[in-house]
C-alpha cells in the first residue's frame, strides 16, 4: 500500500508577530490539547495573537492561545478557553532554546497553528522585538508593495 503524501493544512496565524517581531529561527512543537480543544480548532475557533511561550522547568509553555468551545460541548467538563497548554519538543532543542532565551531581547513567540500526519503543531519562533522605527518601516514597505501591484493591475486593464 502507498504511503499517504505529508498533508499540512492551517488553522490559524499570529499575523501580528512579523509586525512585532524579526525572527532568528523557527521550530515546530507539538501542542498537548484536551478533546473538546481538537473539535474547536477544527471548527478554527482559535485566536493566536495575544500569545506568547515561556519555559518553566525546561518545558515549554504557550500562554494567551485562546480557543473558544463549540456550544455543543460536552456538560460534564468545564472549557476553559485559554488555559496554559504545554508543548513537546525534544530536550535538546529545549536546551538550546533556554540558552537563546537568556540572551537580552529575545522571546518566544507562536507564528502559527496548523495539522501534520493529524496531529496539531504549533511553530514557534526565537524573535527579537522591533523598535518602533522598524514598525514603521515595515508599513512603508507594505504600502509600497501595494502601491506597485495597484499599478501593476491597473496597467493590464
Amino acid at each position: 500500500m502507498a504511503k499517504k503524501p505529508e498533508t499540512t493544512a492551517r488553522i490559524a496565524d499570529n499575523k501580528k508577530a512579523a509586525y512585532n517581531y524579526f525572527f532568528e529561527e523557527r521550530f515546530e512543537a507539538g501542542l498537548v490539547l484536551e478533546g473538546w480543544e481538537v473539535k474547536s480548532l477544527r471548527e478554527g475557533k482559535v485566536q493566536l495573537t495575544d500569545g506568547y511561550v515561556v519555559i518553566r522547568n525546561g518545558e515549554l509553555f504557550v500562554i494567551g492561545l485562546q480557543i473558544n468551545p463549540l456550544g455543543t460541548a460536552s456538560t460534564h467538563i468545564t472549557p476553559d478557553k485559554v488555559r496554559t497548554r504545554k508543548l513537546l519538543m525534544h530536550k535538546e532543542e529545549i536546551k538550546r532554546l533556554i540558552g537563546k532565551v537568556e540572551q537580552k531581547g529575545y522571546t518566544l513567540v507562536p507564528l502559527n497553528l496548523h495539522w501534520k500526519a493529524g496531529k496539531i503543531k504549533c511553530d514557534i519562533a526565537l524573535a527579537k522585538g522591533k523598535a518602533e522605527h522598524d514598525k514603521r518601516d515595515t508599513i512603508k514597505d507594505r504600502e509600497g508593495k501595494r502601491e506597485v501591484e495597484r499599478a501593476m493591475k491597473a496597467r493590464q486593464h
